[in-house]
């Protein structure tokens, strides 16, 4: 399925499904719809985060957690969360729900990310499996190393990742820690 003609979940500000809608007319509006975001943590609790990939509709390029998207109608969020963590790089890892957030941010191409996220969290080990569509790197990072490098060059960042440092590092941090 093409990003231009995906639909996804536009919610109310309680997450309370309201509609369907396009994803890209959504993103141009500025709507509010449900997302997710995942943070993989390796034994040595670092955090895997991944470049986006170049083709990317936008933040193209730029880094990002260890994966997020946008639950399909119908589709439980749990469920869109492992299968896009495996589609994207590979992993196939235990989540955990942690906790939601709630975020806008202006994007290049003129679009709008007004989203409720539900973070995800797993643990593993495991070597990643890029699809080239959607990661173009990936790297280990320590929450404190990334905190710094966002501060240092935020523009090198997606807008949701820096909200996340920026807004729940304290969270991150606890959730790193877990066994």
């Amino acid at each position: 399925m093409t990003d231009e003609f995906e639909q996804v979940i536009l919610v109310d500000e309680a997450d309370e499904a309201l509609r369907d809608g396009d994803k890209w007319q959504i993103h141009q509006d500025g709507l509010l719809h449900r997302a997710f975001s995942i943070f993989v943590f390796n034994s040595a609790g670092e955090c895997l985060i991944q470049q986006r990939a170049g083709g990317k509709y936008h933040s193209a390029g730029k880094w990002a957690n260890s994966c997020c998207g946008h639950p399909r109608p119908g589709e439980a969020t749990s469920v869109a969360a492992a299968c896009r963590l495996e589609e994207e790089v590979g992993l196939r890892v235990p989540l955990s729900f942690g906790f939601k957030s709630r975020y806008v941010a202006h994007l290049d191409n003129d679009m709008i990310e007004n989203e409720i996220p539900h973070l995800y969290f797993g643990r593993t080990d495991a070597a990643p499996v890029l699809n080239p569509d959607e990661v173009q790197a990936v790297k280990w990072v320590s929450l404190g190393t990334l905190a710094k490098e966002i501060s240092a060059a935020p523009e090198q960042y997606a807008a949701w990742l820096r909200h996340y440092i920026e807004a729940h590092l304290d969270e991150l941090t606890e959730w790193q820690s877990r066994p």
